[in-house]
């Protein structure tokens, strides 16, 4: 009879643990939907000290030509996109470097703010077109039409719900992102260009990413989808005369070959930089930033540096003489300088900006330095937690360690491993937010791959100790040891994830690699814990018709 409550006590904790991971998995998922930067609510505020006003522009116009999805590989094959590789040769050519989530939204909201997604307010995630929110910070369409400059934009309708639709004086935004939508972008484009009535020109190409989703970024549809956007490009700068006008091309991230972003593999986080024509330097440079190109741009138009920006201007690519290179140090200087103290005042963290790193620098450095020790005193605070229960558990098990519960460790682990292995080397799967081309479909892959290799490791365990001829109860009860050790291991890096980054994403973006693995582990312990019932069940009822 007491081991039957115990049974019961069993079952009932898998239950819980079960309930109890959806619940955390829920939060924590729901915390970055709904992440907002600190500066959400208080951006800095533009100032006429950000600009730096030539005499005479740089450039008549700018055609900012966003590729979504396009690689850097991709982008310098000459077999696939030739004509951009020719342009490449008269440009100031570099290779981008993003940070995660490398999802479509928060590229972006990086490139127009020139801020990091912790900072520029953008989404962390993907949205529904109607969950989207308006960028709150200063950014590049707002401070090129301050200048007095007209904007048109012809795009994904992402793009018509972040850009503040004031400072956008002609549009086109389709709900598609195939072929022919790009098709209707740049036609819609055009007669934009060909009036000369628009200084700052963003154009918006799609079918790239849509390829790379359906057929990977090893397959023809790729190939010839990057094709197809070369032959628009091409179209494009026809209409332009790069003497007087510029061009700039860039990605908003890459995808791994499997087709899929959002993580931090150093692929997805690696972009083109092609800007051609009035004003640019041509020439190879040393890898930028994205941060780096709303600055940029908006130096080449004339505008003030958007207020918000982490990023630098580069000034080396640009066609600026020495006075000129002295009021971009200074509006910069002033721009970084006001984010600073705004940072200051939200993160409740001094830091002084170090002079000798130079004003830019040390500014960027002070910002990253406040966020880092505020993160890294509330990690030491929470890894004591973890660290104890890891000890008394591993004492507990010093206590009870027996032949019997050696072999039940041992069923735990081969779980632990069988599961990674195929997850790895069978399914092809990585360990990022890049592998989730979707969420239902992950979990089921998942959960079905963990039902599967539980039930391999049960049996073969339970043949090990012989526990099926024991009887129902000593059947049963030894499943629920095998399920609570592998809980036990699933559950580990559930404690690093709370460790690092605490119980639900507030204030700051977390370490995505912990993150992901956490989630990843819940999953596992809510599979498992189910599974583990259905087992209880299975393991007591054969054991019953054995002992007959």
């Amino acid at each position: 009879m007491t081991k039957n409550r115990w049974i019961l006590i069993g079952i009932l904790s898998l239950l819980i643990f079960s309930a109890g991971s959806y619940a955390w998995a829920n939060a924590q998922m729901a915390g970055l939907y709904s992440y907002r930067s600190l500066l959400s609510e208080n951006p800095p505020a533009p100032s006429e000290g950000f600009n730096w006003a030539p005499e005479e522009p740089l450039t008549e116009r700018v055609v900012f030509i966003l590729v979504d999805a396009l690689s850097k590989k991709t982008a310098q094959n000459p077999d696939v996109m030739p004509y951009l590789n020719e342009l490449r040769e008269e440009s100031a050519q570099a290779i981008s470097h993003s940070q995660e989530p490398s999802y479509s939204a928060p590229g972006y909201s990086t490139l127009a703010v020139g801020a990091w997604p912790h900072l520029n307010d953008g989404p962390v995630f993907n949205l529904e077109y109607e969950d989207i929110p308006t960028w709150t910070q200063d950014n590049l369409f707002s401070a090129v039409h301050r200048a007095g400059l007209k904007t048109a934009v012809s795009s994904y309708n992402w793009f018509e719900k972040l850009i503040p639709q004031n400072v956008v004086d002609a549009g086109f935004y389709t709900p598609d992102y195939d072929a022919a939508a790009d098709v209707a972008v740049v036609d819609a484009a055009r007669p934009w260009i060909e009036s000369g009535e628009y200084q700052f020109i963003f154009i918006h190409l799609d079918q790239v990413d849509t390829a790379g989703h359906l057929y990977g970024t090893a397959s023809p549809e790729w190939d010839a989808a990057a094709a197809q956007v070369d032959a628009h490009i091409r179209e494009i700068v026809s209409l332009l005369d790069l003497e007087k006008d510029t061009v700039f091309v860039t990605s908003d991230h890459s995808q791994i070959s499997a087709g899929g972003h959002g993580g931090g593999e150093e692929v997805v986080l690696t972009e083109p930089f092609i800007l051609v024509g009035a004003g640019v330097k041509p020439g190879e440079y040393l890898d930028v930033e994205m941060v780096d190109i709303a600055p940029t741009l908006a130096v080449l138009l004339g505008a003030n540096i958007p207020a918000t920006t982490q990023g630098d201007v580069l000034v080396e690519m640009l066609q600026l003489n020495d006075e000129q290179k002295a009021d971009v140090a200074t509006a910069l200087d002033a721009q970084k300088r006001q984010l600073h103290s705004a940072y200051v005042e939200v993160i409740g963290e001094d830091l002084p900006i170090r002079e000798d790193m130079g004003v830019v620098d040390g500014t960027n450095f002070a910002i990253d330095a406040m966020l880092l020790t505020q993160t890294d005193k509330y990690r030491r605070m929470r890894f004591a937690y973890p660290s104890a229960f890891f000890i008394f558990s591993l004492y507990g098990f010093f206590r009870s360690w027996n032949k019997k519960l050696v072999k039940l460790v041992g069923g735990a682990l081969a779980h632990v491993f069988l599961f990674n292995i195929y997850y790895i080397f069978i399914a092809g799967r990585v360990y990022s937010f890049s592998t989730i081309s979707s969420e239902n479909g992950w979990i089921i892959f998942n959960a079905t791959t963990t039902a599967v290799i539980m039930f391999i490791t049960w049996l073969v365990t339970m043949k090990n100790i012989d526990a099926l001829a024991e009887g129902p109860a000593v059947a049963a009860e030894n499943t629920l040891y095998l399920v609570g050790l592998t809980l036990y291991l699933w559950f580990l890096p559930v404690l690093w994830n709370y460790g690092v980054n605490g119980f639900v994403p507030t204030w700051h973006l977390p370490n995505f690699d912990a993150f992901f693995i956490g989630i990843l582990a819940l999953i596992q312990i809510i599979s498992v814990s189910l599974v583990g019932i259905l087992l209880t069940g299975i393991a007591t009822i054969t054991a019953k018709l054995k002992t007959k």
